[in-house]
């Protein structure tokens, strides 16, 4: 049956002439693998031939709508929605950068933040450093780390009310300590326990010739922090500087890194708080399945607002969020019904 071309579903959608079902297709496909393999998927399960270019430009579409609300709802007074969480629970939230390779700028760093609950955090095996997060909310922005954390707190501000259950975990780069101390001064802030050994580590590497008593070494010292004996171990990594030859750069590096970090650096609590959770695996995780498992592979180069869009496309589905996307496809359809 062939449908009147004044009748509603003759009309384009978004600008373009294509229903709303192939639309939220081809933007999953577009989010999900690169342009040229997306339109293989669709021909081979919708049997029907999409040129890479048509899915590129409904992909980009779709990414720049939800990336203009995000604009829109910044410029307005969002009411604050009433987040109910456990009496036992906690909530997780970390923040990190990897880089993108831009047509524009070349490389350039994009900022990946992810929130997730203690309740939703499962156990993969017997080792602790194995694990799955069953569900997380994701922020991502290509660009200065302020406008970043404008849209991450758009988020976080939800869980403010929660004080030290709010958790923040990250390495030690200054504009992230800085900002949550900032804006987030009742909240826990724990210094990545892996960025924290590496320190202790490469310190040893350059003090120690012999491998037997550099690993006793380190791990005198990593039991300490461990245990929260922060100030003991300060205190052993200065009694061997004393009558160190290493050079004064590198001693004066860990002891400064310790010493303004020691507020951060509590790990036996930390391991009786929520999940026990002591590193940042769970935010590296996270550069690697929203960006780089799609915007990293090989000749990739993006424009700017191109690797923008995509990301929002990507953080909207691995958010849970995906309907929102074919609401947004659906909008012009319901307007003119």
């Amino acid at each position: 049956m062939e449908i009147a071309l004044n009748h509603v579903y003759s009309g384009a959608v978004s600008g373009y002439q294509i229903s709303p079902y192939m639309q939220e297709k081809m933007v999953y496909a577009a989010q999900a693998n690169c342009y040229e393999e997306s339109s293989e998927i669709l021909e081979k399960f919708l049997g029907v031939r999409v040129s890479t270019m048509q899915i590129h430009r409904v992909a980009n579409t779709y990414g720049g709508l939800l990336e203009q609300e995000i604009i829109e709802a910044q410029t307005m007074a969002q009411e604050k929605k009433a987040v109910v969480v456990k009496k036992d629970e906690v909530i997780y939230a970390q923040a990190d950068g990897a880089m993108l390779l831009t047509r524009e700028e070349g490389w350039k760093e994009a900022k990946m933040g992810r929130i997730f609950k203690s309740s939703d955090c499962l156990s993969m095996g017997e080792s602790e450093e194995r694990g799955w997060i069953k569900e997380s909310e994701y922020e991502a922005y290509l660009g200065d780390y302020r406008q970043f954390t404008r849209r991450f707190e758009s988020k976080l501000d939800d869980y403010s009310a929660l004080g030290e259950r709010l958790i923040f975990i990250s390495d030690g780069a200054v504009w992230i300590k800085n900002w949550i101390t900032g804006t987030y001064p009742k909240a826990t802030q724990i210094l990545d326990w892996y960025h924290c050994k590496e320190h202790l580590c490469q310190f040893a590497e350059i003090y120690f010739d012999d491998p037997v008593q550099r690993n006793d070494w380190i791990k005198v010292q990593s039991d300490l922090l461990y245990e929260s004996n922060t100030e003991q171990a300060i205190e052993n990594i200065q009694l061997l500087i004393i009558h160190s030859k290493v050079k004064r750069k590198a001693k004066k590096q860990l002891l400064e890194y310790f010493k303004s970090n020691t507020y951060r650096m509590d790990y036996k609590k930390y391991r009786n708080m929520g999940a026990g959770i002591i590193g940042s695996g769970a935010i590296e995780a996270a550069n690697r399945t929203v960006m780089q498992k799609r915007m990293k592979l090989s000749g990739q180069r993006w424009s700017i607002n191109g690797a923008q869009n995509m990301l929002q496309l990507r953080v909207t589905r691995l958010s849970g969020k995906w309907d929102h996307v074919i609401d947004l496809i659906k909008k012009p359809m319901a307007m003119v019904a």
